[in-house]
């Protein structure tokens, strides 16, 4: 088993901000069901569309249309209460249920409390809200604190959950003791958070939009800079953290549209998208979106290339499926762990290249100008959703294609010299030291053999704490990492493994969310 030799600080800071970034994939999981609907409905009902393709100027088409991008937009204008249930139910441990309900609260009264203050100090706009730094959220007008104020009701709501979950009152208060004191205490905290977010918040969206002017000073090779450090995230599950400030923030830069302040690069796009008298799509795109479409439908395609390639002769056919099912995966829906885990730990090397390629196509996304938006990550459906049907005037989606075949032979070639030249042991090159018996299918053993598999693998379930799962990632913390078997985890179809101090994270690709649910009814949880 591999592990990295943090000390026990460094080991228990990578396990919070494990479970941080984890807590992310809850409502990021909602973004790209939300995005289709409100791509195509967007796109399809948009005046300009209905005008260059008159085919689609029929009634109830134009209504379900209409629905369609309804129903998308509405859930990129509630992104707040999204992550702060999401934080809040991803971090909790135990009875994430309460956890949610007291977050929603929670977000609820510290509106209401920023409300009371802003008409109790007269400073309630009666118009031009965004121009104040003032909005609505949850049909409440309140201070736009955004995606930020979310993220701090859900810590504060999972500080107060583990600390007060367990409460024991006196007898005559005993039902409200336990699990009923959580959405209590989170209510009357949130009077003092509102009142604290009152007057601290319009100086940290000040500072907000100057991290903003600094990122955006630094031109070109700040943008390299941030698909590098992006990219150097990813094995470490850190990654949501670093982009998200960026995506769903100030710092990502802001736009009036249609009289309202939006913040936030991905924010700003889809506010756009439904916008008819949008000329070309918000510059921030092309920095903190459009790159990926350049390494995920074509860079990595490259490398899935030079590893079959490189191969032995004989593990070629083996070999060959693998890599084809994760270049396709990588191409089409931009998931690009199956790949990069087939060659981190045998080759870091080749990963800090990849890295620094990522940061490259980011910079040229820049360069060129292209702003084709994403929900979730760069491929080939985005690509169309927010690109093709776009058209290129908007997004000058274009380039990515013509930048994308160079950026295939780019990595093809720098990655079969390097495979060859110093002998990375990528896919299908293993030393044989001993012959390697095929994984058992899980029927044939019985119908719970995967998920038997995966638990004696993490050393059995007396040793198993906690348990979740990210997009392909299983997360998991131990009590013991010395027991975890990587041998048997490979066995369960793992493709990977990353373990720092008692966090574990097992990699299976898209469907290690069904993995979870196999060992959770396994253990009972």
């Amino acid at each position: 088993m591999s592990l990295f030799g943090q000390t026990s600080g460094e080991s228990s800071f990578f396990a919070k901000a494990q479970r941080f970034g984890k807590s992310f994939m809850l409502p990021i999981a909602v973004l790209p069901a939300a995005g289709l609907l409100l791509g195509i409905g967007g796109a399809l009902s948009n005046p300009n569309s209905v005008k260059a393709y008159p085919f689609l100027d029929i009634g109830w088409l134009q209504n379900i249309f209409t629905i369609m991008a309804s129903a998308g937009s509405i859930v990129f204008a509630n992104l707040a209460i999204l992550f702060a249930v999401g934080i809040a139910v991803g971090l909790a441990r135990s009875d994430k249920g309460t956890a949610g309900l007291a977050s929603v609260l929670a977000l609820l009264v510290m509106n209401a409390t920023i409300n009371a203050l802003l008409i109790i100090t007269g400073t309630l706009a009666k118009e031009n809200l965004a121009s104040v730094g003032q909005g609505m959220s949850l049909g409440i007008q309140t201070l736009e604190t955004g995606v930020f104020g979310g993220v701090v009701v859900g810590l504060m709501t999972y500080l107060l959950h583990k600390r007060f979950n367990k409460i024991e009152l006196p007898p005559f208060l005993g039902f409200f003791g336990g699990s009923r004191f959580v959405p209590i205490i989170c209510s009357f905290s949130s009077i003092f958070l509102g009142c604290i977010m009152f007057f601290v918040w319009p100086h940290f969206q000040q500072l907000i939009f100057g991290l903003g002017g600094i990122v955006d000073a630094t031109g070109y090779i700040g943008t390299l800079i941030y698909g590098f450090v992006l990219r150097m995230l990813g094995p470490f599950g850190l990654h949501h953290i670093f982009y998200l400030p960026f995506w769903t923030t100030a710092l990502g830069g802001s736009e009036i549209i249609n009289g309202q302040l939006v913040e936030g690069t991905q924010r700003i796009f889809f506010a756009q998208l439904g916008d008819p008298n949008t000329q070309h799509y918000y510059i921030g795109i092309s920095r903190f979106m459009s790159g990926r479409f350049i390494t995920m439908m074509f860079g990595l395609i490259g490398a899935c290339l030079a590893m079959y390639q490189t191969a032995k002769p004989e593990n070629k056919k083996v070999v060959g499926g693998l890599l084809f099912s994760a270049a396709l995966t990588s191409f089409m829906t931009g998931i690009t762990e199956p790949i990069e885990f087939s060659f981190l730990f045998v080759a870091p090397a080749l990963y800090v290249l990849h890295a620094f390629f990522d940061g490259c196509a980011f910079m040229i996304a820049h360069i060129l100008q292209i702003t084709v938006g994403q929900t979730f990550s760069g491929g080939c459906i985005d690509l169309i959703l927010f690109g093709v049907l776009q058209g290129d005037a908007k997004t000058n989606w274009l380039y990515i294609p013509m930048v994308g075949i160079p950026w295939f032979f780019l990595y093809y070639f720098s990655f079969k010299y390097l495979i060859l030249k110093f002998d990375f042991k990528t896919l299908g090159r293993e030393d044989e030291t001993e012959p390697q018996e095929a994984p058992v299918a899980a029927e044939s053993a019985s119908d719970h053999y995967r998920a038997d598999l995966v638990i004696e693998g993490l050393g059995g379930r007396d040793n198993i704490e906690e348990l979740d799962c990210c997009a392909t990632r299983l997360r998991v913390t131990v009590k013991d990492a010395g027991k975890v078997s990587e041998r048997l985890l490979k066995e369960s179809g793992s493709r990977g493994l990353l373990a720092s101090g008692n966090g574990v994270q097992v990699i299976y690709g898209p469907q290690v969310t069904v993995i979870k649910n196999e060992v959770e009814e396994q253990l009972n949880l």
